[in-house]
């Protein structure tokens, strides 16, 4: 199990290291980048080993992997090329 959770972490790691080394402009400072992808990949782990038992490893890794992806992607700003519409509500 040690080695299930270390894996985790390691795997949120390089998953936010990747999304550094390509989206830089578009994500905020690296130390939460870094620390979002691990404990989204701690989290993913969590769930997925609770859901399933013990004895799933390699499932509990992807599992670990998607929402550690998918906690990093809210992380990502918008590109500044986009239209800004104003509220049809007033101020």
């Amino acid at each position: 199990m040690l080695l299930e959770v270390l894996g985790s972490a390691l795997l949120g790691l390089a998953l936010a290291w990747a999304a550094t080394s390509r989206l830089a402009h578009r994500l905020p400072a690296r130390p939460l980048v870094f620390s979002t992808g691990a404990a989204g990949a701690l989290f993913g782990d969590f769930v997925t080993h609770s859901a399933l038992g013990p004895g799933t490893a390699f499932v509990s890794l992807a599992g670990a992997a998607v929402v550690s992806a998918a906690s990093l992607s809210l992380l990502l700003r918008p590109t500044g090329r986009r239209l800004r519409r104003r509220s049809s509500i007033p101020a």
